[in-house]
């Protein structure tokens, strides 16, 4: 599949009768590991990408470096790759244009933008940008606009709700392939912003979260692990790591790596 053709299937998993699972990555490994799995698509997650570079989240980690993460996965998948680039890493249109255009460049089909604590006006003024640019190149980008009224807490109740949905308006409007709205876990506040946001709603999988056929029977179009699979990647290995040192147990160590694929032979291909 050429990145024209990954970008229509990317898209059109977002249309079809299943919800799209998408799990998120932070490097070629987790990424090829998650298409072996059976992902129909791999994300990366911002945080992870970040925090696997030594970096916090939140626009801190080199633009190059994310780059350099996106080509490397996306050179060692065949199914298609969306990047998630926090809020673009600048506040300047002409800059996060340069960098949508080197994010498509580097593979990548779809990006995620949220608008965090910028403006929704700026935020949407973004999005054009980003879409501006896709077209440019002559690319489908996918452009999932995330909004974070609930994660960050920017407003309660039903406010928060009339917010978040007023956000998706505008960021449709101005170009947006899908709208992010991380945070809520409870089916009935689910199901309402399914109905109420005009393209497909991605929600976040977190404790708590409704089952992906739940999600589906409510509307949702897209389910996020976030940074999910890096917490459990990471969280397995310190506690072999933890015993390993306390033992001096090689064995053991090396059993609980069994299993694993062969990944040098999987990036030979």
């Amino acid at each position: 599949m050429n990145q024209t053709d990954k970008a229509e299937r990317f898209a059109a998993l977002h249309r079809g009768a299943e919800i799209l699972v998408l799990p998120n990555a932070w490097d070629a490994a987790s990424a090829a590991l998650m298409e072996a799995a059976g992902a129909k698509a791999v994300a990366t997650s911002s945080a992870a990408v970040a925090w696997a570079h030594g970096y916090p989240d939140g626009d801190a980690l080199p633009l190059d470096r994310l780059i350099a993460t996106i080509e490397a996965a996306a050179r060692n998948l065949t199914v298609p790759l969306s990047a998630d680039i926090e809020g673009g890493y600048t506040d300047d249109l002409q800059e996060l244009a340069d960098t949508v255009r080197r994010v498509i460049g580097a593979g990548a089909v779809g990006i995620n933008l949220e608008d965090g604590l910028r403006t929704p006006d700026l935020a949407a003024r973004k999005v054009e940008a980003a879409r501006k640019a896709a077209e440019a190149e002559g690319a489908a980008l996918f452009i999932n606009a995330r909004t974070d009224v609930y994660l960050r807490n920017l407003s309660e109740g039903h406010a928060a709700y009339v917010e978040a949905i007023t956000r998706a308006e505008l960021y449709r409007a101005a170009g947006a392939s899908g709208i992010f709205i991380p945070g809520p876990t409870d089916e009935d506040l689910i199901g309402r912003l399914a109905d109420a946001v005009r393209l497909p709603l991605n929600v976040m999988g977190r404790a708590g979260a409704p089952s992906a056929a739940r999600l589906q029977a409510l509307g949702v179009r897209r389910l996020s692990s976030a940074t999910a699979p890096f917490r459990v990647a990471y969280a397995a290995m310190a506690a072999q790591v933890a015993d390993y040192l306390a033992s001096g147990d090689s064995s053991a160590l090396a059993a609980a790596g069994q299993g694993l694929p062969d990944l040098n032979a999987r990036f030979a291909d």
